[in-house]
């Protein structure tokens, strides 16, 4: 009977850490992200080290598999896999991305098992942290489904200026552990730490870090393809695809900036000069400029996802140079680059797909102009990596650029989360979002991180709007996330000299 409760528990945690991803995009029940970190912590208490690190891997089991099922869209269609075969390597990412709560529920019962305010208001949520940036970073980092950005539409949300998506990530476990400690010892004046921590945020709302600039603002015309992945790089396809986004930009040379999507066209840069060299002719004849997605292949064989502006910008006329280029730093793992490769290429077929092996770009680049407007961009995966969105920021950016395809996970909730953690970089940073996908989420969001225009998804269209620039600056685009390592380092040193006592 015993292990049978023992049991339970586990399973329990499961059911609380699926019911996690509802707090995210599309459902955005935010308080259910509170609610799951204080069930997990009760589940753990009192809990062996064995035991506890169970609870928590099975809490983000439930959290993973339902939070990034829409990973497996992209590896059962477009990865060439059996079924079982797919299925496993999406258990075996899932498994992985478990180990992180497992962590933090081990550590906590390991070093600071003593039920008191140490526990629960300094050691939770800096472990917390510790495990979130450790998960953001091994292996390139896959920093997907941060608490905080659950609460981009919360009162919590207004701390993003301050101290970007980890403040409020920080935030929500305070809150959470200061609920458990409050009930377990029942001392409900600690409620004043949550009732004052909402409220806080509420009044951030007022207050604002940037001042729009409408006499800067642009038109901007952002062409979605809605190509179907299937038969975007078929060679039969190649001029249909050009010919749609070259037709639906003639429509639109009124616009000071016309941008297509990651990768928009369907051959290497070096294939197409004459095209290229046609729409930059075209495009400074109506004043204007076109951003565009293309890969890239230097004469070394190096391939790089890379962002090409031509038209109305300082760099003279089109010339193949991949140098005057912005290239993608933070590449996808297994869609861009194969972990281990040297091992597993070898291994399975799989691991090399078309395109697999792409080069990095630096980490912090030059901004691209278009028709006078700097912008910084990110592609695709890049643009969950808050800290380097925020150093390629400079006193000169305009906007922030996104560009992406997402036509790999299909009708599932991934193009969603996607776009909510495009909206926490707007307000982390103060600076409108410009997002271009091929088939959605294509929108254009303000300084706060709202949605101010939007295509629907799985439909051809242009969005053709003006987007307003700022001046001023946050709290968290000039200091970036170091009060908080220095907050987390303090907390354990405290927590664990107070915890002997």
């Amino acid at each position: 009977m015993k292990s049978f409760l023992q049991l339970l528990r586990p399973i329990g945690a499961a059911f609380v850490g699926a019911s996690t991803t509802l707090a995210f995009a599309p459902y955005q029940w935010w308080p259910l992200a509170i609610i799951s970190v204080f069930l997990l912590l009760l589940l753990i208490l009192n809990q062996g080290r064995r035991a506890s690190f169970a609870i928590g891997y099975a809490w983000g089991l439930g959290q993973f598999a339902t939070g990034i099922s829409w990973v497996h869209v992209s590896i059962d269609t477009f990865g060439g896999m059996p079924k079982i075969a797919s299925l496993f390597l999406m258990a075996m990412l899932v498994g992985y991305l478990s180990i992180y709560s497992a962590l933090f529920a081990w550590s906590l019962n390991r070093f600071f098992a003593k039920q008191n305010a140490t526990r629960y208001l300094l050691a939770a949520p800096a472990l917390w942290l510790v495990f979130d940036w450790a998960r953001g970073w091994v292996m390139t980092g896959f920093p997907w489904l941060w608490l905080g950005y659950s609460q981009i539409d919360s009162p919590l949300g207004n701390f993003a200026p301050i101290g970007g998506v980890e403040l409020i990530t920080l935030i929500v476990i305070i809150i959470a552990s200061s609920m458990v400690y409050a009930a377990l010892q029942i001392q409900w004046v600690m409620l004043i730490i949550p009732a004052t921590l909402i409220a806080t945020g509420f009044g951030l709302n007022a207050y604002q870090w940037v001042t729009p600039q409408p006499e800067k603002s642009k038109t901007v015309a952002l062409i979605q393809g809605n190509i179907d992945q299937a038969l975007k790089w078929l060679p039969s396809q190649r001029w249909p695809t050009l010919m749609l986004y070259t037709d639906l930009t003639r429509q639109n040379w009124d616009a000071d900036i016309i941008i297509w999507p990651e990768a928009a066209i369907p051959a290497l840069e070096y294939e197409l000069p004459g095209f290229l060299s046609d729409l930059d002719r075209v495009a400074k004849a109506n004043h204007t400029s076109v951003i565009t997605g293309v890969i890239n292949r230097t004469e070394t064989g190096n391939f790089y996802n890379s962002v090409l502006v031509v038209g109305d910008t300082p760099y003279g006329d089109y010339q193949l140079n991949v140098d005057n280029r912005y290239h993608k730093y933070h590449l996808l793992p297994f869609g861009e680059f194969v972990p281990f490769g040297d091992l597993l290429r070898p291994i399975a077929p799989f691991f090399n797909l078309p395109m697999s092996s792409f080069s990095r770009g630096d980490y912090v680049q030059t901004n691209p102009i278009a028709s006078g407007a700097h912008l910084a961009p990110a592609l695709c995966y890049e643009i969950i990596f808050n800290e380097q969105v925020r150093q390629n920021i400079t006193p000169d950016t305009d906007y922030i650029l996104t560009l992406s395809n997402d036509a790999w996970f299909g009708r599932s909730i991934g193009p969603l989360q996607h776009m909510e953690i495009a909206r926490m970089r707007a307000l982390e940073l103060g600076l409108p979002v410009i997002r271009s996908t091929n088939n959605g989420v294509t929108a254009l969001t303000d300084h706060h991180g709202k949605i101010v225009e939007q295509l629907p998804q799985f439909e051809m269209g242009v969005l053709k709007a003006e987007v307003t620039p700022t001046a001023g600056s946050t709290w968290y685009r000039n200091i970036g996330s170091l009060p908080l390592y220095l907050w987390v380092a303090i907390s354990l040193l405290l927590a664990y000299r107070f915890h002997r006592d």
